[in-house]
């Protein structure tokens, strides 16, 4: 599909050629000069290109009267079609999902990097293949686009060029900036929020933990059932598909409150069997040693270290959401319950921290709480302040805390390890080594003793 079209002035190709060729998908666009006479000046022509180290997205050919262009257009087409399959096919990627990955930065103190890291993988978590990252710095996100309307045409002519179908933003959006960017660009938009009830959505396996998921997606899609459009179409399949998908989207929003309302009344049922076992668990007088940390610090690990116990782990965000229980036996024969929880995470999205509060409440009951932090991670002191403010939400704080630096045997700097523990009052210990973990178990027995 090809542009021609006159320009009255004499001028060549101008930005908004450009960005029609992009934009419109067109093969080729041609901006043919119009003399004063009527006659046809030169023709201006170009065509996007495929990635290259540049980073041009097109090739402006030079002007030529029309008389003398000989282009064989179709053959001339297939060619750089064929160019465009042969640099997507280079990057031998198997996921549906291909994305490029947006923050907006407004602060000008924020680790963006990190947080984009941590976003990638979130969705490496979802099985999303990550292309491309973009940060976009300004005094104030634009409230329509969040970022530049300029910035964005870059973004979809960036995603033709690698193959990218889909949009991931660091942010939680609001309906209108999904309808919005959603209808400018014609990609899938998916947020930060939906990226997270995506994972628990496919990792949740009690239970309990697929009713508080689905009652978080619910509660997340509810506000917007109010706009009917075609960006909530785009949602089905892949990430952001798993769990209530296009029909619940369909539904009235009157349906929608009536299946939350079914849902937290089976909550309260399961939360009340659990307040029973609670009560089973004092009445042995056994203390309760509650796991709590960033997702992905290695609480399944040291549990399964610990305990000898063989809960589920893998090197990935959230990847235990249910909670689970173990005997611990300490070396003079004390024993205790040890309870591993769902990984904490920056800006829990409020309708998930919500549906898992129930959860995250039997941490009330605890008497010794362990942090576990993955020394190795550089954002390990943000970790922190992450998990520190969900406990002071939950009103936790003040329990007596072990903070546990883990996977000591990935930092090489022995003595700036020995420092940052005698600094955060932490122990040393690497998850998958049991000959570390003696010092932390005196000192757990000693607590509940």
């Amino acid at each position: 599909m090809r542009l021609i079209h006159t320009h009255l002035s004499g001028e060549g190709l101008t930005t908004d050629d450009l960005t029609d060729l992009a934009l419109l998908r067109l093969d080729l666009v041609c901006a043919i000069e119009t003399g004063e006479d009527g006659l046809p000046g030169y023709a201006h022509t170009a065509h996007l290109i495929p990635e290259n180290p540049e980073g041009k997205y097109w090739s402006i050919s030079k002007p030529t009267r029309p008389s003398e262009m000989d282009l064989n257009f179709t053959h001339f087409i297939q060619a750089l079609e064929s160019e465009f399959a042969k640099k997507q096919k280079t990057r031998k990627v198997d996921s549906i999902d291909r994305a490029i990955l947006i923050r907006v930065e407004t602060n000008p103190l924020h680790d963006s990097a990190s947080s984009l890291h941590e976003l990638k993988e979130l969705a490496r978590s979802c099985g999303v293949e990550v292309f491309d990252t973009v940060i976009q710095h300004r005094g104030e996100a634009d409230p329509r686009f969040l970022l530049g309307k300029g910035k964005l045409s870059d973004l979809v002519i960036r995603a033709m060029q690698i193959g990218a179908n889909i949009l991931i933003f660091d942010h939680e959006l609001t309906p209108a900036q999904v309808r919005s960017i959603s209808e400018f660009t014609e990609m899938k938009v998916i947020d930060r929020t939906q990226v997270i009830l995506d994972i628990f959505a496919r990792r949740a396996h009690s239970r309990e933990g697929q009713l508080q998921v689905e009652l978080a997606q619910l509660k997340y899609l509810l506000p917007r059932l109010a706009i009917k459009n075609t960006a909530m179409s785009r949602l089905t399949g892949g990430i952001g598909g798993t769990g209530p998908g296009e029909t619940k989207l369909e539904i009235n929003r009157r349906r929608v409150r009536e299946k939350i309302h079914r849902l937290e009344g089976e909550l309260r049922s399961i939360e009340k069997a659990r307040s029973q076992r609670r009560v089973k668990r004092e009445r042995r007088g056994l203390p309760i040693i509650s796991i709590v940390g960033y997702t992905n610090a290695g609480k399944s690990t040291l549990l399964n270290t610990l305990t000898k116990s063989h809960v589920f782990t893998e090197n990935r965000l959230f990847a235990t959401l249910d909670p689970k229980s173990s005997r611990l036996r300490f070396p003079r024969d004390t024993e205790a319950i040890i309870t591993d929880t769902v990984g904490f995470i920056r800006d829990l999205p409020k309708d998930l921290f919500a549906a898992f509060r129930a959860t995250l409440d039997e941490l009330q009951e605890a008497d010794v709480l362990l942090h576990v932090i993955d020394v190795s991670n550089p954002a390990f002191e943000n970790h922190i302040t992450a998990v520190e403010k969900i406990l002071e939400d939950l009103d936790i704080i003040g329990k007596p805390t072990i903070r546990v630096f883990n996977k000591e045997d990935n930092v090489p700097d022995k003595d700036l390890l020995a420092a940052l523990c005698q600094r955060f009052g932490a122990l040393a210990v690497s998850a998958l080594n049991p000959g570390s973990l003696p010092p932390l178990l005196k000192k757990l027995e000693t607590l509940i003793k």
